[in-house]
């Protein structure tokens, strides 16, 4: 399996860390987003939306977007719930992420940290939904060490990705220690210090 991924992506590491965690073999292709290397024909021949991260699995075939490549690569292990409530409550969380943390997490995190603007500077909306994203996580967390069942899954893979960069938006994780205590315990499962 080929995974192209920039490292600076939160999406592109959760497929990494899924894969790691799962001790899939891969080789990793460091393809910059702020370079243009998503744009070039070759890359775009293989994902025509042009976005990392990408895969092709060992048969040849392609898969893109991160949710959709972590569910595929996790499929019978335990990062999956048997439970059917407790997928379902999985994926909640992993559609969630996708529309209501990850667009303003994240864009924040790369404006402050790649485009170099203030943080003083962002859109108050997009910081106040960030912090709103940031809370619904706090008060999910409290008395339990995971999102879902109490146990690792995917949610919590999709979920830490962002949440850990978000102090390099500007955002002060420091409000919120039922999050910091799942970035650190989920640092420490996934081996991502």
């Amino acid at each position: 399996m080929r995974i192209y991924g920039d490292s600076i992506s939160g999406n592109c590491l959760k497929v990494k860390w899924t894969a790691d965690y799962l001790g899939l073999t891969y080789d990793w292709i460091e393809t910059s987003v702020l370079t243009g290397e998503t744009r070039t024909p070759e890359f775009l021949a293989m994902n025509p939306a042009g976005q990392v991260p990408a895969v092709i699995l060992a048969d040849g075939r392609p898969l893109a977007q991160s949710n959709a490549i972590i569910l595929h690569l996790a499929e019978g292990s335990d990062l999956i719930p048997t439970d059917a409530y407790d997928r379902a409550r999985m994926l909640e969380w992993m559609f969630w992420e996708q529309y209501s943390h990850e667009p303003y997490v994240a864009v924040a995190r790369f404006q402050v940290r790649y485009r170099g603007i203030d943080p003083k500077d962002l859109d108050p909306g997009m910081v106040e939904r960030s912090y709103g994203a940031l809370a619904h996580l706090e008060r999910a967390l409290v008395g339990t060490d995971y999102l879902v069942g109490n146990r690792l899954s995917l949610a919590d893979i999709c979920l830490v990705a962002y949440s850990r960069f978000a102090p390099e938006g500007g955002f002060d994780l420091q409000r919120f220690p039922a999050l910091t205590a799942w970035i650190a315990r989920l640092e420490v499962a996934l081996d991502i210090r």
